[in-house]
């Protein structure tokens, strides 16, 4: 690598399970670039310095994951949407000063927008399970396309009121209880939650009494189909999954670092896809 090489690197504790570095990768090789993606593991302790000395260390920018977010919020200048959804998973160092976004919004718009076109058009409230960092760019998201209601269902009622409290009265709490009623003739139901993910317990839901033309969405992927996916299949419902969230994601930060807007292929999927069911 020359001395100009652009690198970025995903930061967490531990980071070696995430995927950033095969699909940025895949982007860096395909677009000819002189870059490089590495995995920067750093304790929680050690992580204000890292980012102090980010330019020092040779770093343009990079993915934040857990359980750093909260602190990379802090210590950068954030967007109005990465404080708006109150976490940041991209940064960025602009003219000397350490920028920073959460690009969790469009990724799950982005993965929207190609399972479903048109789910905006007829959809005027949406059903959100959870109420965690996740949910939390959800609602962002579905309220900036113009969805006047979103449920925000949660087990503890005290956290879905806190996201009614950061966006307003356009977002509804509700408790686990009322799911049925709620998803009474719903256009779209979306798992924000860790239910379903290997290892966690499963999401049953009865998806009947949801519209013949609903959209189900899960943010969770692997695995990459889980059982509430395939129960909306089974219904003929159409689908977005975790993956597809977690490549849409990923486009903003790479046009950041590596200054080439880069495009989500059926290749980079397959080649995601296929490395997700191995841990499955």
């Amino acid at each position: 690598m020359s001395g100009a090489t652009r690198v970025a690197c995903v930061m967490g504790w531990p980071a070696k399970q995430s995927r950033s570095p095969k699909l940025h990768g895949y982007w860096i090789r395909r677009y000819g670039i002189d870059g490089d993606y590495r995995v920067a593991e750093i304790p929680p302790e050690e992580y204000p310095t890292f980012l102090k000395n980010l330019a020092n260390n040779g770093y343009v920018g990079g993915n934040v994951t857990m359980p750093h977010k909260d602190a990379a919020l802090t210590l950068s200048e954030p967007d109005e949407r990465a404080r708006a959804v109150g976490a940041a998973n991209t940064l960025w160092l602009e003219n000397g000063r350490l920028r920073s976004t959460n690009t969790d919004v469009e990724g799950f718009i982005g993965a929207l927008d190609a399972n479903a076109p048109g789910w905006d058009r007829n959809t005027d409230s949406a059903v959100v399970l959870g109420a965690g960092g996740a949910s939390r760019a959800v609602v962002f998201g579905l309220l900036d396309r113009g969805v006047k209601t979103v449920h925000v269902v949660n087990r503890t009622a005290e956290k879905a009121e806190a996201v009614r409290q950061r966006f307003g009265d356009r977002v509804h709490p509700a408790r686990w209880e009322d799911l049925p009623r709620l998803l009474q003739g719903a256009k779209l139901l979306v798992n924000a939650t860790s239910l379903g993910m290997k290892g966690q317990p499963e999401l049953n839901i009865d998806l009947s009494p949801l519209a013949k033309d609903a959209v189900v969405a899960d943010i969770v992927y692997v695995p990459l189909k889980t059982k509430l996916l395939e129960a909306a299949e089974r219904r003929g419902l159409k689908t977005s999954d975790g993956l597809d969230m977690l490549l849409y994601q990923a486009v903003r930060g790479f046009t950041l670092w590596f200054g080439v807007k880069p495009e989500v292929t059926r290749e980079l999927r397959e080649m995601l896809a296929a490395d997700v069911m191995k841990s499955s």
